[in-house]
């Protein structure tokens, strides 16, 4: 017999749980009590352990439908993408299939069970020409990553399904499992003694990870739709957050060069005067991210836990 206590349970289903910032919000969410978690992503195995998993690949509709329908969650979130902006350039039909069908199928499937999606997007949107930006500025992307993304959101925006869109950048964070983010990579390179070439003409505010992954969690404890710009509290170029992440953990900062994005010669443009203004999500959904310096202290210590 189902008891009154499980019924109250809600249930959430995070897409793409063995990411960086799946894994984030698996563990905030694995030992809520009126919770019942199911994780799934591409990989055979959770890289997290003891918690509901089940494999599934968002490009295949038949298994977005088996994943929603089997577990039939009140709120899911797609955690999933294709972010390696570069490889959208040359791998177009893959980059859509993730970015836009995945979103399609999860949508359509949402909407079946009348679950609520929260899918998180990025600043990419943008042409990066004229940022920091609000939720409701007029949307340019400028590469195929962008494109993808834009067109996940519109997808959303006339599936009919309940939905919010994350809008996030440049994301840093510890992580158990996975390739060491950007913040680690300074670290590792400047303590081997590597120079490094940085980028002065990139704009954002950088965003850690436990802070995005608690700005979703509002998201859905409150129930609230539409769009969320989720992002950090200080706005500065790549190069000045090296140099921050160099001074904190007291790194060689003359092993940085100065370079501009265009040195780089990248497939994909990137949006250069950019970054998200989080006034909206502080406002409605008490978003307080952290601070770099405060968010480095925490990085340290759970790097040390590890």
């Amino acid at each position: 017999m189902i008891s009154s206590k499980d019924i109250l349970k809600r249930r959430i289903l995070i897409v793409g749980s063995n990411g960086r910032l799946g894994q984030s919000l698996v563990k905030k969410i694995m030992n809520h009590e009126k919770t019942e978690l199911m994780c799934s992503s591409i990989e055979s195995e959770s890289l997290i352990r003891d918690v509901e998993y089940r494999k599934a690949d968002i490009t295949k509709k038949d298994q977005v439908k088996k994943l929603v329908l089997d577990f039939v969650p009140d709120y899911i979130i797609n955690a999933a993408a294709f972010t390696n902006v570069d490889k959208c350039e040359s791998e177009r039909e893959l980059a859509w299939k993730i970015n836009v069908s995945g979103v399609e199928y999860l949508a359509q499937y949402a909407r079946l069970v009348d679950a609520h999606l929260t899918h998180v997007s990025t600043d990419y949107v943008f042409d990066g020409n004229d940022g920091p930006y609000t939720e409701t500025d007029p949307t340019n992307p400028i590469s195929y990553y962008g494109r993808t993304k834009l067109a996940s959101e519109n997808s959303l925006k006339i599936s009919g399904a309940k939905y919010a869109i994350v809008r996030t950048n440049v994301l840093f964070g510890p992580s158990e499992f996975g390739e060491p983010d950007f913040v680690n990579w300074v670290v590792d390179s400047l303590t081997g003694k590597k120079k490094i070439r940085i980028v002065i003409d990139q704009i954002n505010n950088p965003t850690f990870i436990p802070d995005l992954a608690d700005g979703i969690l509002k998201i859905v404890d409150l129930n609230k739709d539409g769009i969320y710009n989720l992002g950090g509290r200080e706005f500065l170029s790549r190069f000045e957050f090296t140099e921050k992440i160099a001074e904190h953990f007291n790194l060689d900062t003359t092993l940085i060069e100065k370079i501009v994005t265009k040195d780089l010669k990248q497939p994909a443009p990137r949006p250069l005067k950019s970054g998200l203004i989080t006034l909206k999500a502080e406002t409605e959904l008490n978003y307080k991210p952290r601070s770099l310096k405060e968010a480095f202290i925490l990085m340290t210590k759970e790097q040390s836990e590890l």
